[in-house]
């Protein structure tokens, strides 16, 4: 039954491929691949095809990290500056001593959102991990204030593993977590020695498209196939295979299952794992998506199943033939599954209207690393809103991306508007900018990203305002 709905999909979305491996009781009960891991070259996905894994590098950086706290060689709860060398974290908000090296592990430091994909067919080389954290290890909110999903929090995870290991982030996940786990076909970016195993990536039109790297590494640059991914996750089930080494205690498995941010309500961030409950299951997972990738790792302890599903191309059904995997094994699963409401409409654009404690002209500055630009924000009660920067004014997008539309929710103020932040950075590809502040009286704080048009960057800036004391007529 699952088959028949993978070949479905393949079929829908007219991706190159899909690979999935399930484990049940410590033993894995199925692996198979459908599709090409390389059209063009007529080569065959297999169990063993390497796939890019985007954010389930997660979860295994996390544990090469756990491995370096076991040993005494990094504290948890020591401000990640610690561990930092001439790239430390930046407090416009908050503490930086407060930005715990476990607070960036929940995603609670206090980091903006970022992503930085550099191809290899660009004239633009990856910058150094110090300068990446100069430039954009900004903390712009207080650190355990919020849950805020951060890609560089885990480039400076990995950043921190290859500074206390004194080896590359690269060499010690392969010398200390991928071989003792049997992961023979597991890398960090693309292994040479590894290259024809690789599942090429293929954007929305089945184009190939060129390599890229990261300047977050750790978030997102693990390539690994289905088999050593469903046994990577039976070892965090504790299913203690003979052919692997006990790399971690079980009761720091468990930590990684179950350590939150008590200050952060509901983030449901653990240390490298998203944890959550549906159909009277808990659900330990994580996903990756970004361009050519769709990933999903999930474990439901306690059922002792672990469920993988990869592919190379950007499919939004994997989470359907993920709980196909599980209705097939658990029957009350499936009667669950019949029976859930159906999922809400997608959120629509609507009208902004923003509340009286915005109304007015919003004054201060975004603060990039090559200096400052003063900025203004003009909410008016027709529901108009402005933005000016360096004399020009800009307005927000009416159309639906994926950044979502102007919005204003638990105090926090967001969304996509047209211009430009000039550094040299951004100058690779035209870009929009996106808001995110918190409202704090008469001020707001928070960050203003530039946003690729063609997905290749999110850079952020902190910004602060403050609501101007005369109020023009609107």
């Amino acid at each position: 039954s699952v088959r028949s709905k993978i070949l479905e999909s393949l079929e829908k979305t007219k991706v190159a491929s899909i690979s999935v491996a399930v484990a049940k009781d410590g033993k894995i009960i199925w692996e198979e691949a459908f599709g090409w891991a390389n059209r063009e070259r007529k080569v065959k996905a297999n169990p063993n095809t390497m796939y890019s894994l985007a954010s389930i590098s997660k979860p295994i950086t996390a544990t090469g990290l756990m491995i370096l706290v076991e040993r005494g060689l990094i504290d948890l709860n020591k401000p990640a500056n610690t561990y930092l060398g001439e790239g430390k974290l930046t407090a416009y908000e908050g503490k930086a001593e407060d930005a715990t090296v476990k607070r960036i592990l929940h995603h609670t430091a206090g980091l903006p959102m970022h992503w930085n994909f550099i191809y290899e067919n660009e004239p633009y080389d990856r910058p150094s991990m110090d300068e990446t954290i100069q430039h954009y290890g900004i903390l712009v909110t207080a650190p355990g204030e919020m849950f805020h999903y951060a890609n560089l929090g885990y480039g400076i995870i990995d950043h921190i593993i290859s500074r206390v290991s004194g080896k590359s982030y690269t060499d010690f996940m392969r010398t200390e977590v991928f071989e003792p786990l049997g992961m023979a076909r597991t890398t960090v970016n693309i292994d040479p020695n590894l290259k024809e195993n690789i599942a090429l990536r293929y954007d929305e039109r089945q184009k190939p498209i060129p390599f890229y790297d990261f300047d977050h590494r750790g978030a997102s640059a693990v390539f690994s196939s289905a088999h050593d991914l469903v046994r990577f996750g039976m070892f965090h089930l504790k299913s203690h295979l003979k052919d692997q080494k006990p790399i971690l205690k079980d009761e720091t498995i468990d930590a990684m299952q179950q350590e939150v941010d008590s200050k952060v309500p509901d983030s449901g961030y653990m240390l490298g794992w998203g944890v959550g409950e549906k159909y009277a299951y808990k659900f330990v997972n994580h996903s990756g998506g970004m361009p050519g990738v769709a990933t999903r790792l999930t474990l439901i302890p306690s059922e002792d199943i672990v469920s993988v599903v990869l592919c190379n191309g950007e499919n939004s059904e994997l989470g359907e033939i993920e709980k196909a995997i599980f209705a097939a094994l658990l029957p009350d699963f499936a009667d669950k599954t019949k029976a859930e409401k159906k999922k809400p409409e997608e959120e629509k654009i609507e009208k902004f209207s923003p509340p009286e404690s915005l109304i007015g002209e919003w004054t201060g500055e975004i603060k990039t690393y090559t200096g400052v630009l003063p900025v203004k924000l003009i909410f008016k009660k027709d529901s108009n809103v402005r933005i000016e920067l360096e004399g020009k004014t800009y307005s927000p997008l009416t159309i639906k991306t994926p950044l979502g539309f102007i919005k204003f929710k638990k105090g926090i103020f967001s969304g996509p508007f047209f211009g430009n932040i000039k550094t040299p950075d951004t100058a690779r590809s035209s870009h929009l900018i996106q808001l995110r502040m918190k409202l704090r009286g008469q001020r707001m704080s928070g960050y203003a990203a530039a946003v690729a048009i063609d997905k290749k960057f999110c850079l952020p800036a902190y910004i602060e305002l403050k609501k101007s004391l005369k109020q023009k007529k609107n």
